[in-house]
């Protein structure tokens, strides 16, 4: 069986619409190959911790209009950053956010999963 957790890089603004609940879908333009079915939140510089995981609950996959239509009210982004992300894509990716799992204490990249920030996502053990 594969590793079925990843570590993905998201903005610090993201990171706080994720954790408050008003972003429950994360974006992608590209996907993993493996089923996965947890993210393990790395929140990008300044911050530049692990601050979070969360259960996929599915991974939707559209034409970008569509995917926006869908994911909208949930999206935690303006449709004009929306837009502007997939530029160039027919299609595009939603994770939608089953439950989060917001860490007391922050975790290190290096120290606690043995990886360095990944630049679209990283396969981590469970």
């Amino acid at each position: 069986m594969g590793k079925s957790r990843v570590v993905l890089s998201i903005k610090p603004e993201f990171v706080e619409r994720i954790l408050d609940g008003t972003k429950r879908f994360e974006f992608r333009r590209t996907i993993f190959k493996e089923p996965v079915r947890s993210v393990v939140v790395y929140s990008t510089m300044p911050v530049g911790q692990v601050v979070a995981d969360f259960d996929v609950k599915q991974i939707h996959q559209l034409p970008v209009h569509d995917l926006w239509t869908m994911t909208k009210d949930y999206a935690g982004i303006s449709e004009e950053r929306f837009l502007d992300y997939f530029k160039g894509k027919e299609f595009g990716y939603a994770i939608e956010i089953r439950t989060v799992n917001r860490y007391q204490e922050p975790l290190s990249l290096s120290l606690d999963f043995g990886v360095g920030p990944p630049q679209a996502f990283v396969y981590v053990e469970g």
